[in-house]
């Protein structure tokens, strides 16, 4: 046996020895469950016999029998939520073979060479990760036919709804009965064929491991002890049934912590033997491939920290998000000099080319994203609907600078502070002087030379703004909805339950909200006086254009406005380019 074979073997035992560990805690568990029925059924049978009589015996019945019937109705209660709570699915966008034949042949070849069993079906997540997830437990019933990749099985069942074979998935719903595999979407727009292989081998060999009855037994055995543990703390229950279910709950968590060590150690044997059989298959052009991982998170993370999460806050949900990280990965290759080679990989062929619709794949992965990371509605609407890349400066960008300003002069309104006055009348006689519209020179002589107190005020009062309108403004995601229209119904959002939020960043500052603001009040004053245009950045997001190109030296005067109440940096770069802060602007 080659050393690859012989560590594959090692990684297989210790996870089957583990998982036989972990039901072992399930057989404990039934046997203490059981226990006060034996002893029940011995004092009963010795009463019967002639045995054990007398009053204390009769007693001893009476009270073991009644601890032994409570036992048993608390086990089987036990029981039952353990079975039928449903373990947390993963959204993603199921992909049918009809959809993607290529990607499905070049799934199923893979599993032929390592000689495990092929994934039931391929779905994508908008991440840059890849894993199998079982979706066998069955409290997922009714199992639909799944697609067989091995090519024996009876083919792709036709869901309601998705006529082209794309589906998301987030809650209840029907699933197939074995594994799927999930490829992160970024994945498959980014690496080339080759490399979406190399990456894929070792998560593919998993399904060998996976297939073993008692490492499959104590995953969904793990996985019904964790739906149970969070079904025993939603809020949303009746006073009854949450009292019954904290006692449910805290008998998982016990048995959670017996065999949580077990049952992490059995998945690092699964993923040892997986790594350990992928060995053979592309190993040079996997060291490769990860490289391109860690590239794609990076860009991915930019794209949707900088570009998309600006778009998602003003209802606009970008369709292409799988495309822009192409885009930004290129756009970072171009400026670093130690990516320079990677830019040669894009004459090969793409991993989306194994896609029949890459472009209805991608709008689904990107409105996904959007409800993961942001919490947007299930379909489009009048306050979110999708917005193309060509279109991005004019409805993100633009937008987004003027209603930042306007929302910055409704706050000083609120304050008391005057509005700017034509030079020549009395400021400080309304009934004399002409006051103009919303100005950038209202802005910064609010803030020039009042320290700190005047700062923090705006600040104070911009927030609270936006806290209200964030706040009036929660989109609702648990009501399923139909597609959005320019899928071409190829996906279908399914599913009752509102999907975890994954926020991107942090709650901004005050002091961050400020600078936002007074900026976007700049760029505007930019656009209508000095012909300043709005753009788009792939990796730092909305951006000024003078003349064609990006002005990156506006964040220091802003700050010294914002932060020490300097006006003459600001004042000095208005200058330069032709601002004319005394003009009124156009807002929102």
């Amino acid at each position: 046996m080659s050393g690859s074979g012989v560590g594959e073997e090692i990684g297989v035992q210790g996870a089957r020895s583990r998982a036989a560990a972990v039901l072992r805690v399930r057989g404990r568990a039934m046997a203490v469950a059981l226990l006060p029925a034996a002893a029940a059924v011995v004092l009963l049978a010795g009463g019967a016999t002639g045995r054990l009589t007398g009053g204390s015996w009769d007693a001893a019945r009476w009270v073991v029998t009644g601890v032994a019937v409570a036992a048993l109705l608390c086990a089987a209660a036990v029981a039952f939520v353990i079975t039928r709570a449903r373990p947390a699915l993963s959204p993603t966008v199921e992909i049918a073979e009809r959809s993607a034949p290529d990607l499905y042949r070049l799934v199923r070849d893979l599993a032929e060479r390592l000689d495990v069993p092929a994934p039931s079906a391929i779905a994508l997540t908008p991440d840059c990760d890849s894993w199998l997830e079982d979706r066998t437990h069955p409290a997922h019933a009714p199992v639909d036919t799944p697609t067989d990749l091995s090519g024996t099985g009876t083919g792709t069942r036709h869901t309601p709804g998705s006529a082209n074979g794309v589906a998301v998935r987030g809650g209840r719903h029907h699933v197939p009965a074995a594994p799927v595999l999930v490829i992160g979407s970024p994945f498959l727009w980014w690496m080339r064929v080759a490399e979406l292989r190399a990456v894929l081998a070792p998560v593919v060999a998993g399904t060998g491991p996976a297939s073993h009855p008692d490492i499959a037994a104590a995953r969904r055995f793990v996985r019904g002890l964790d739906a149970a543990v969070a079904l025993s703390g939603r809020p949303d229950l009746g006073l009854i049934r949450r009292a019954a279910l904290v006692v449910v709950g805290r008998i998982a968590r016990l048995m959670l912590r017996a065999c949580g060590e077990h049952a992490a150690l059995m998945e690092r044997g699964v993923a040892s033997a997986a790594s350990e059989r992928a060995q053979g298959v592309d190993y040079g052009l996997r060291i490769v491939a990860q490289e391109q991982v860690g590239l794609a998170y990076a860009g991915w993370d930019r794209l949707l920290t900088r570009v998309a999460l600006p778009a998602w806050r003003m209802g606009r949900w970008p369709s292409r998000l799988d495309v822009g990280v192409v885009s930004a990965l290129t756009e970072l290759s171009r400026r670093d000099r130690l990516a320079d080679g990677f830019t040669s990989r894009l004459g090969e062929r793409p991993a989306c080319d194994l896609l029949e619709e890459p472009g209805a794949v991608d709008e689904a992965a990107s409105l996904l994203a959007a409800r993961l990371f942001h919490g947007g509605p299930a379909a489009s609407g009048p306050d979110w609907s999708p917005v193309d890349w060509q279109q991005y400066p004019e409805e993100v960008v633009d937008r987004k600078w003027r209603t930042e300003a306007a929302r910055l002069h409704r706050v000083l309104d609120d304050m008391g502070v005057r509005p700017s006055a034509r030079p020549g009348g009395s400021a400080a006689d309304p009934s004399a002087a002409r006051v103009l519209g919303p100005t950038l020179a209202r802005v910064m002589d609010h803030l020039a030379g009042r320290g700190e107190e005047a700062g923090d005020a705006l600040a104070a009062g911009i927030s609270a703004e936006v806290a209200r309108e964030e706040a009036a403004a929660v989109p609702a995601v648990h009501a399923p909805a139909p597609a959005a229209d320019t899928a071409g119904d190829a996906l279908a959002l399914r599913g009752t339950d509102p999907l975890p939020l994954l926020p991107l960043m942090p709650p901004r500052t005050g002091r961050e909200l400020l600078a936002d603001h007074v900026t976007a009040m700049v760029c505007c004053a930019a656009v209508d006086t000095a012909g300043a245009a709005p753009g788009l950045d792939w990796l730092d997001g909305p951006v000024l254009l003078m003349g064609g190109v990006r002005r990156t030296d506006l964040a220091g005067g802003v700050l010294s406005l914002v932060e020490d109440g300097d006006v003459e940096p600001l004042r000095t770069w208005l200058a330069s380019t032709g601002v004319r802060p005394e003009k009124p602007v156009r807002l929102v």
